[in-house]
Protein backbone atom coordinates (compact mmCIF):
# COMPACT_ATOMS: atom_id res chain seq x y z
CA UNK A 1 0.00 0.00 0.00
CA UNK A 2 2.79 2.70 0.21
CA UNK A 3 3.06 3.33 -3.27
CA UNK A 4 -0.30 4.70 -3.04
CA UNK A 5 0.49 6.96 -0.21
CA UNK A 6 3.68 8.27 -2.25
CA UNK A 7 1.80 8.89 -5.23
CA UNK A 8 -0.96 10.50 -3.77
CA UNK A 9 1.63 12.81 -1.76
CA UNK A 10 2.66 13.64 -5.00
CA UNK A 11 0.07 15.70 -6.56
CA UNK A 12 0.74 18.88 -5.01
CA UNK A 13 4.42 19.05 -5.99
CA UNK A 14 3.16 18.43 -10.17
CA UNK A 15 0.66 20.50 -9.72
CA UNK A 16 1.94 23.70 -8.04
CA UNK A 17 6.06 22.51 -8.97
CA UNK A 18 5.11 22.28 -12.83
CA UNK A 19 2.50 24.04 -13.43
CA UNK A 20 0.96 21.30 -15.21
CA UNK A 21 -2.91 20.80 -15.71
CA UNK A 22 -4.80 19.91 -12.42
CA UNK A 23 -7.76 17.96 -14.25
CA UNK A 24 -4.60 15.62 -16.26
CA UNK A 25 -2.63 15.14 -13.25
CA UNK A 26 -5.28 13.88 -11.34
CA UNK A 27 -6.31 11.26 -13.97
CA UNK A 28 -2.82 10.15 -14.54
CA UNK A 29 -1.55 9.91 -10.68
CA UNK A 30 -4.48 8.12 -10.17
CA UNK A 31 -4.02 6.00 -13.01
CA UNK A 32 -0.24 5.14 -11.34
CA UNK A 33 -1.33 4.98 -8.06
CA UNK A 34 -3.72 2.03 -9.06
CA UNK A 35 -1.08 0.56 -11.30
CA UNK A 36 2.19 0.51 -8.83
CA UNK A 37 -0.66 -1.04 -6.06
CA UNK A 38 -0.84 -4.24 -8.22
CA UNK A 39 -4.11 -4.02 -9.53
CA UNK A 40 -4.71 -4.68 -12.79
CA UNK A 41 -5.58 -2.05 -15.62
CA UNK A 42 -9.06 -2.65 -16.21
CA UNK A 43 -10.29 -2.82 -12.49
CA UNK A 44 -8.27 0.89 -12.19
CA UNK A 45 -10.10 2.28 -15.41
CA UNK A 46 -13.38 0.59 -14.16
CA UNK A 47 -12.59 2.56 -10.76
CA UNK A 48 -11.89 5.67 -12.59
CA UNK A 49 -14.96 5.57 -14.57
CA UNK A 50 -17.01 5.01 -11.73
CA UNK A 51 -15.52 7.52 -9.81
CA UNK A 52 -16.08 10.26 -12.65
CA UNK A 53 -19.37 9.91 -13.08
CA UNK A 54 -20.72 8.82 -9.69
CA UNK A 55 -19.20 12.15 -8.51
CA UNK A 56 -21.16 14.31 -11.59
CA UNK A 57 -24.32 12.31 -10.72
CA UNK A 58 -23.76 13.93 -6.65
CA UNK A 59 -22.92 17.18 -7.12
CA UNK A 60 -22.71 18.07 -11.27
CA UNK A 61 -26.14 20.28 -11.15
CA UNK A 62 -25.28 21.62 -8.02
CA UNK A 63 -22.55 23.33 -9.19
CA UNK A 64 -24.32 24.54 -12.65
CA UNK A 65 -27.29 25.47 -10.66
CA UNK A 66 -24.97 27.82 -8.08
CA UNK A 67 -23.29 29.21 -11.21
CA UNK A 68 -26.79 30.26 -13.13
CA UNK A 69 -27.68 31.38 -10.02
CA UNK A 70 -24.25 33.69 -9.49
CA UNK A 71 -24.23 34.64 -12.94
CA UNK A 72 -27.57 36.24 -12.59
CA UNK A 73 -27.06 38.09 -9.22
CA UNK A 74 -24.12 40.07 -10.47
CA UNK A 75 -25.77 40.86 -14.05
CA UNK A 76 -29.12 41.84 -11.98
CA UNK A 77 -26.90 44.21 -9.67
CA UNK A 78 -28.55 42.49 -7.20
CA UNK A 79 -25.48 41.91 -4.96
CA UNK A 80 -24.89 45.89 -5.61
CA UNK A 81 -28.45 46.15 -4.31
CA UNK A 82 -27.84 43.97 -1.50
CA UNK A 83 -24.62 46.11 -0.11
CA UNK A 84 -26.01 49.47 -0.35
CA UNK A 85 -29.02 48.58 1.46
CA UNK A 86 -26.64 46.88 4.19
CA UNK A 87 -24.26 49.77 4.15
CA UNK A 88 -27.25 52.36 4.06
CA UNK A 89 -28.17 50.85 7.20
CA UNK A 90 -25.23 50.24 9.53
CA UNK A 91 -23.67 53.39 9.24
CA UNK A 92 -20.25 55.34 8.05
CA UNK A 93 -19.15 53.69 11.70
CA UNK A 94 -19.65 50.64 11.14
CA UNK A 95 -18.45 50.32 7.16
CA UNK A 96 -16.64 47.17 7.90
CA UNK A 97 -19.64 45.18 9.63
CA UNK A 98 -21.64 46.04 6.83
CA UNK A 99 -18.75 44.51 4.06
CA UNK A 100 -18.71 41.51 6.41
CA UNK A 101 -22.58 40.69 6.21
CA UNK A 102 -21.97 41.53 2.40
CA UNK A 103 -19.75 39.08 1.85
CA UNK A 104 -21.58 36.28 3.73
CA UNK A 105 -24.54 36.47 1.85
CA UNK A 106 -23.27 36.76 -1.58
CA UNK A 107 -20.80 34.16 -0.33
CA UNK A 108 -23.03 31.37 0.14
CA UNK A 109 -24.27 31.15 -3.72
CA UNK A 110 -21.47 32.96 -5.40
CA UNK A 111 -17.64 31.61 -5.63
CA UNK A 112 -15.35 33.27 -4.22
CA UNK A 113 -13.07 35.06 -6.39
CA UNK A 114 -16.18 35.99 -8.67
CA UNK A 115 -17.74 37.40 -5.45
CA UNK A 116 -14.82 39.75 -4.97
CA UNK A 117 -14.17 40.92 -8.51
CA UNK A 118 -17.88 41.84 -8.11
CA UNK A 119 -18.01 43.33 -4.88
CA UNK A 120 -14.26 45.24 -5.88
CA UNK A 121 -15.81 48.23 -6.93
CA UNK A 122 -17.80 49.08 -3.99
CA UNK A 123 -15.44 48.29 -1.61
CA UNK A 124 -12.94 50.54 -3.13
CA UNK A 125 -15.53 53.23 -3.36
CA UNK A 126 -16.24 52.58 0.55
CA UNK A 127 -12.49 52.60 0.94
CA UNK A 128 -12.05 56.38 -0.45
CA UNK A 129 -15.24 57.04 2.11
CA UNK A 130 -13.31 55.87 5.30
CA UNK A 131 -9.63 57.03 5.27
CA UNK A 132 -6.87 54.13 6.93
CA UNK A 133 -9.24 51.42 6.25
CA UNK A 134 -8.50 50.09 2.66
CA UNK A 135 -6.84 47.36 4.20
CA UNK A 136 -9.12 46.24 6.49
CA UNK A 137 -12.14 46.38 3.74
CA UNK A 138 -10.06 44.81 1.00
CA UNK A 139 -9.09 41.69 3.13
CA UNK A 140 -12.30 41.64 5.55
CA UNK A 141 -14.21 40.96 2.20
CA UNK A 142 -11.60 38.23 0.78
CA UNK A 143 -11.67 36.24 3.74
CA UNK A 144 -15.73 36.54 4.12
CA UNK A 145 -15.99 35.03 0.72
CA UNK A 146 -13.50 32.51 0.92
CA UNK A 147 -14.71 31.08 4.89
CA UNK A 148 -17.54 30.61 3.27
CA UNK A 149 -16.59 29.31 -0.04
CA UNK A 150 -14.00 26.41 1.79
CA UNK A 151 -17.05 25.47 4.46
CA UNK A 152 -20.70 25.79 2.68
CA UNK A 153 -21.98 23.97 -0.90
CA UNK A 154 -22.83 24.52 -3.54
CA UNK A 155 -19.08 25.54 -3.64
CA UNK A 156 -16.96 22.71 -5.65
CA UNK A 157 -14.41 21.60 -3.86
CA UNK A 158 -17.04 21.00 0.00
CA UNK A 159 -19.34 19.56 -2.36
CA UNK A 160 -17.17 16.94 -4.07
CA UNK A 161 -15.91 16.31 -0.85
CA UNK A 162 -19.34 15.44 0.83
CA UNK A 163 -19.81 13.54 -2.71
CA UNK A 164 -16.69 11.66 -1.29
CA UNK A 165 -18.01 10.87 2.45
CA UNK A 166 -21.20 10.75 1.26
CA UNK A 167 -22.54 13.69 3.86
CA UNK A 168 -26.14 15.06 3.12
CA UNK A 169 -25.29 18.17 0.87
CA UNK A 170 -28.39 20.30 2.92
CA UNK A 171 -26.74 19.40 6.19
CA UNK A 172 -23.17 20.23 4.94
CA UNK A 173 -24.81 23.56 3.46
CA UNK A 174 -26.01 25.02 7.36
CA UNK A 175 -23.16 23.44 9.46
CA UNK A 176 -20.41 24.98 7.25
CA UNK A 177 -22.43 28.37 6.71
CA UNK A 178 -22.13 28.09 10.80
CA UNK A 179 -19.00 26.86 11.21
CA UNK A 180 -17.97 29.95 9.17
CA UNK A 181 -19.19 32.44 11.22
CA UNK A 182 -16.66 32.36 14.46
CA UNK A 183 -13.81 31.61 11.85
CA UNK A 184 -14.78 35.02 9.92
CA UNK A 185 -15.37 36.91 13.29
CA UNK A 186 -11.56 35.70 14.67
CA UNK A 187 -10.16 36.71 11.01
CA UNK A 188 -11.58 40.24 11.33
CA UNK A 189 -10.75 40.56 14.66
CA UNK A 190 -6.97 39.92 13.35
CA UNK A 191 -7.44 42.13 10.07
CA UNK A 192 -8.55 45.14 12.35
CA UNK A 193 -5.33 44.22 14.14
CA UNK A 194 -2.49 44.17 11.69
CA UNK A 195 -4.22 46.60 9.09
CA UNK A 196 -4.10 49.52 11.95
CA UNK A 197 -0.22 49.56 11.29
CA UNK A 198 0.79 52.93 9.68
CA UNK A 199 2.05 51.25 6.67
CA UNK A 200 -1.36 49.98 6.34
CA UNK A 201 -3.32 52.52 6.97
CA UNK A 202 -2.00 54.94 4.46
CA UNK A 203 -2.98 52.54 1.53
CA UNK A 204 -5.87 54.12 -0.69
CA UNK A 205 -7.65 53.21 -3.76
CA UNK A 206 -6.81 54.68 -6.96
CA UNK A 207 -10.02 55.18 -8.43
CA UNK A 208 -11.81 58.66 -9.28
CA UNK A 209 -14.36 59.73 -6.52
CA UNK A 210 -17.43 59.44 -8.83
CA UNK A 211 -16.10 56.17 -10.33
CA UNK A 212 -18.43 54.29 -8.86
CA UNK A 213 -22.17 55.51 -9.34
CA UNK A 214 -24.67 53.51 -10.74
CA UNK A 215 -28.49 54.69 -11.33
CA UNK A 216 -30.67 54.00 -8.20
CA UNK A 217 -33.78 52.95 -10.13
CA UNK A 218 -32.11 50.38 -12.31
CA UNK A 219 -30.98 48.82 -9.01
CA UNK A 220 -33.54 45.92 -8.21
CA UNK A 221 -35.42 46.20 -4.61
CA UNK A 222 -32.98 45.21 -1.39
CA UNK A 223 -35.93 42.94 -0.79
CA UNK A 224 -35.74 40.86 -4.31
CA UNK A 225 -32.41 41.24 -4.42
CA UNK A 226 -32.18 38.88 -0.75
CA UNK A 227 -35.18 36.11 -2.03
CA UNK A 228 -33.05 34.26 -4.41
CA UNK A 229 -30.47 33.32 -1.94
CA UNK A 230 -32.72 33.43 1.21
CA UNK A 231 -35.69 31.40 -0.02
CA UNK A 232 -33.05 27.98 -0.92
CA UNK A 233 -31.56 28.78 2.61
CA UNK A 234 -34.89 28.42 4.42
CA UNK A 235 -36.02 25.03 1.86
CA UNK A 236 -33.04 23.50 3.32
CA UNK A 237 -33.21 24.50 6.73
CA UNK A 238 -36.90 23.08 6.86
CA UNK A 239 -36.06 19.78 5.08
CA UNK A 240 -33.15 19.50 7.76
CA UNK A 241 -35.14 20.38 10.57
CA UNK A 242 -38.09 17.26 9.76
CA UNK A 243 -35.67 14.72 9.10
CA UNK A 244 -33.89 15.55 11.98
CA UNK A 245 -37.39 15.25 13.98
CA UNK A 246 -39.81 13.37 11.43
CA UNK A 247 -42.13 11.72 14.07
CA UNK A 248 -43.38 15.30 14.69
CA UNK A 249 -43.93 15.70 11.10
CA UNK A 250 -46.96 14.52 8.89
CA UNK A 251 -45.69 11.84 6.62
CA UNK A 252 -47.34 13.58 3.62
CA UNK A 253 -45.49 16.64 4.61
CA UNK A 254 -42.59 14.97 5.17
CA UNK A 255 -42.21 13.73 1.71
CA UNK A 256 -42.84 17.19 0.58
CA UNK A 257 -40.05 19.10 2.59
CA UNK A 258 -37.45 16.18 1.22
CA UNK A 259 -38.40 16.98 -2.17
CA UNK A 260 -38.46 21.07 -1.82
CA UNK A 261 -35.24 21.66 1.06
CA UNK A 262 -33.25 19.25 -1.95
CA UNK A 263 -30.67 21.23 -2.67
CA UNK A 264 -31.10 20.94 -6.27
CA UNK A 265 -34.55 21.95 -5.99
CA UNK A 266 -33.67 24.74 -4.20
CA UNK A 267 -31.01 26.46 -5.79
CA UNK A 268 -33.59 25.89 -8.71
CA UNK A 269 -36.09 28.06 -7.03
CA UNK A 270 -33.30 31.01 -5.92
CA UNK A 271 -32.70 30.88 -9.85
CA UNK A 272 -36.22 31.41 -11.06
CA UNK A 273 -36.62 34.12 -8.56
CA UNK A 274 -33.52 35.60 -9.31
CA UNK A 275 -35.36 36.24 -13.45
CA UNK A 276 -37.73 38.98 -11.40
CA UNK A 277 -34.25 40.90 -10.82
CA UNK A 278 -34.84 42.17 -14.37
CA UNK A 279 -36.81 45.03 -15.11
CA UNK A 280 -37.38 44.33 -18.65
CA UNK A 281 -38.03 40.10 -19.40
CA UNK A 282 -34.87 39.65 -22.47
CA UNK A 283 -34.90 35.62 -23.36
CA UNK A 284 -31.60 36.51 -25.10
CA UNK A 285 -29.78 38.49 -22.10
CA UNK A 286 -30.98 35.54 -19.80
CA UNK A 287 -29.32 32.62 -22.61
CA UNK A 288 -26.73 34.32 -22.70
CA UNK A 289 -26.06 34.10 -18.88
CA UNK A 290 -26.95 30.38 -18.93
CA UNK A 291 -24.91 29.65 -21.31
CA UNK A 292 -22.03 31.47 -19.60
CA UNK A 293 -22.73 29.36 -16.29
CA UNK A 294 -22.89 26.49 -18.15
CA UNK A 295 -19.12 27.23 -19.65
CA UNK A 296 -17.74 28.58 -16.26
CA UNK A 297 -18.98 25.55 -14.48
CA UNK A 298 -17.03 23.20 -17.24
CA UNK A 299 -13.53 23.35 -15.69
CA UNK A 300 -15.04 23.21 -12.18
CA UNK A 301 -16.90 19.99 -12.83
CA UNK A 302 -13.84 18.50 -14.67
CA UNK A 303 -11.65 18.68 -12.00
CA UNK A 304 -14.25 17.44 -9.34
CA UNK A 305 -15.19 14.71 -11.37
CA UNK A 306 -11.11 13.92 -11.94
CA UNK A 307 -10.88 14.63 -7.76
CA UNK A 308 -13.78 11.86 -7.24
CA UNK A 309 -12.09 9.30 -9.79
CA UNK A 310 -8.92 10.09 -7.83
CA UNK A 311 -10.72 9.17 -4.35
CA UNK A 312 -12.60 6.00 -6.01
CA UNK A 313 -9.04 4.53 -7.11
CA UNK A 314 -7.74 5.31 -3.21
CA UNK A 315 -10.79 3.53 -1.96
CA UNK A 316 -9.46 0.41 -4.03
CA UNK A 317 -6.40 0.52 -2.48
CA UNK A 318 -8.07 -0.29 0.55
CA UNK A 319 -5.83 2.19 2.66
CA UNK A 320 -7.76 1.20 5.48
CA UNK A 321 -6.65 -1.92 6.02
CA UNK A 322 -3.20 -0.91 6.29
CA UNK A 323 -3.60 2.24 8.24
CA UNK A 324 -6.06 1.81 10.34
CA UNK A 325 -4.40 -0.08 13.16
CA UNK A 326 -2.12 2.91 12.97
CA UNK A 327 -4.59 5.16 13.18
CA UNK A 328 -6.84 3.81 15.56
CA UNK A 329 -4.29 4.37 18.58
CA UNK A 330 -3.07 7.68 17.30
CA UNK A 331 -5.90 9.62 19.13
CA UNK A 332 -5.65 12.05 16.05
CA UNK A 333 -9.56 11.97 15.62
CA UNK A 334 -10.48 15.25 13.58
CA UNK A 335 -6.82 16.67 14.09
CA UNK A 336 -6.38 13.95 11.17
CA UNK A 337 -8.60 15.04 8.17
CA UNK A 338 -7.82 18.83 9.08
CA UNK A 339 -3.92 18.22 9.07
CA UNK A 340 -3.75 16.38 5.54
CA UNK A 341 -5.92 19.34 4.10
CA UNK A 342 -3.75 21.85 5.61
CA UNK A 343 -0.69 19.96 4.05
CA UNK A 344 -2.76 20.25 0.31
CA UNK A 345 -3.82 23.24 0.61
CA UNK A 346 -0.31 25.29 1.70
CA UNK A 347 1.67 23.08 -0.79
CA UNK A 348 -0.22 23.24 -4.16
CA UNK A 349 -2.84 26.58 -3.28
CA UNK A 350 -6.06 25.11 -4.82
CA UNK A 351 -8.80 24.45 -2.01
CA UNK A 352 -10.83 22.86 -4.13
CA UNK A 353 -8.18 20.52 -4.94
CA UNK A 354 -7.00 20.02 -0.87
CA UNK A 355 -10.37 18.73 0.28
CA UNK A 356 -11.13 16.50 -2.37
CA UNK A 357 -7.93 14.91 -2.17
CA UNK A 358 -8.02 14.86 1.41
CA UNK A 359 -11.61 13.45 1.73
CA UNK A 360 -10.75 10.92 -0.88
CA UNK A 361 -7.35 9.59 1.17
CA UNK A 362 -9.55 9.88 4.26
CA UNK A 363 -12.67 8.30 3.69
CA UNK A 364 -11.58 4.52 4.12
CA UNK A 365 -9.59 6.26 7.48
CA UNK A 366 -12.79 7.50 9.10
CA UNK A 367 -13.86 4.74 11.04
CA UNK A 368 -10.27 4.47 12.14
CA UNK A 369 -10.44 7.51 13.73
CA UNK A 370 -13.46 7.28 15.64
CA UNK A 371 -15.34 9.25 12.67
CA UNK A 372 -17.47 6.75 10.89
CA UNK A 373 -21.20 7.62 11.48
CA UNK A 374 -22.77 10.09 9.28
CA UNK A 375 -22.13 12.62 12.09
CA UNK A 376 -18.50 11.61 12.04
CA UNK A 377 -18.64 12.27 8.43
CA UNK A 378 -20.24 15.46 8.68
CA UNK A 379 -17.37 16.63 11.17
CA UNK A 380 -14.85 15.24 9.22
CA UNK A 381 -15.75 16.93 6.10
CA UNK A 382 -16.06 20.46 7.99
CA UNK A 383 -12.56 19.85 9.89
CA UNK A 384 -11.70 18.89 5.98
CA UNK A 385 -13.24 22.53 4.53
CA UNK A 386 -11.25 24.42 7.55
CA UNK A 387 -7.75 22.68 6.70
CA UNK A 388 -8.41 24.16 2.68
CA UNK A 389 -8.46 27.28 4.11
CA UNK A 390 -4.64 27.33 5.24
CA UNK A 391 -2.83 29.21 3.95
CA UNK A 392 -4.03 31.24 1.14
CA UNK A 393 -0.96 32.97 -0.31
CA UNK A 394 1.30 33.48 -3.52
CA UNK A 395 0.37 29.85 -4.81
CA UNK A 396 -3.66 30.68 -4.63
CA UNK A 397 -4.99 32.19 -7.83
CA UNK A 398 -8.00 33.60 -5.50
CA UNK A 399 -4.79 35.41 -3.63
CA UNK A 400 -3.71 37.11 -6.94
CA UNK A 401 -7.42 38.37 -7.35
CA UNK A 402 -7.30 39.87 -3.91
CA UNK A 403 -4.46 41.58 -4.56
CA UNK A 404 -5.30 43.14 -7.91
CA UNK A 405 -8.65 43.77 -7.92
CA UNK A 406 -8.50 45.16 -4.50
CA UNK A 407 -5.25 47.47 -5.08
CA UNK A 408 -3.11 45.64 -2.26
CA UNK A 409 0.72 45.72 -2.59
CA UNK A 410 1.41 41.81 -2.40
CA UNK A 411 3.27 42.06 0.99
CA UNK A 412 0.37 43.59 2.62
CA UNK A 413 -2.13 41.06 1.11
CA UNK A 414 0.42 38.23 2.37
CA UNK A 415 0.81 39.99 6.01
CA UNK A 416 -2.90 41.34 6.61
CA UNK A 417 -5.19 38.55 4.43
CA UNK A 418 -2.38 35.20 4.00
CA UNK A 419 -2.04 35.76 7.56
CA UNK A 420 -6.07 36.18 8.59
CA UNK A 421 -6.53 32.59 6.70
CA UNK A 422 -4.34 30.80 9.05
CA UNK A 423 -6.47 32.33 11.85
CA UNK A 424 -9.45 31.70 10.59
CA UNK A 425 -8.95 27.88 9.38
CA UNK A 426 -7.64 27.06 12.81
CA UNK A 427 -10.81 28.96 14.41
CA UNK A 428 -13.32 26.97 12.03
CA UNK A 429 -11.29 23.85 13.11
CA UNK A 430 -11.60 24.66 16.92
CA UNK A 431 -15.50 25.41 16.61
CA UNK A 432 -15.82 21.85 14.80
CA UNK A 433 -14.21 19.89 17.75
CA UNK A 434 -16.57 21.87 20.10
CA UNK A 435 -19.11 21.07 18.03
CA UNK A 436 -18.28 16.66 18.08
CA UNK A 437 -18.42 17.21 22.09
CA UNK A 438 -22.27 17.48 21.70
CA UNK A 439 -23.47 16.14 18.70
Amino acid sequence: MLPSCSSAASLPSYCSRFRYNTFFVLLLVALVTGLAAGHSGTAVLDALRAGFGGTLEKIGLLILLGAALGAMLDRSHATVSLARFLVARTGASRTPLAVALVGYLVGLPIFCDSGFVVLSGLVLMLSRQTKGMHAMLVAGLAVTLFGVHCLAPPHPGISAAAGVLQVDLGAAMLCGALVAMPAIAVAWLWIRRQSSRPEWQSLEANIAPDAFVDNEAALPAPLLSFLPIAVPITLIALKSLAVFVPKDVLPGLLSWLEFMGDPVFALLCGLIISLFLFEKWDKTLVNTLLDSAIEKSGPILAITAAGGAFGAVIKLLDPGHAYGPLLSGSGLGLWAPFLLAFILKTAQGSSTVAVMTAASIMAPLLPALGLGSDTGHLLALMAMGSGSMCVSHANDSYFWVVSRFGQLPVNATLRVYSSATFWMGLTAFLSVWVLSMFI
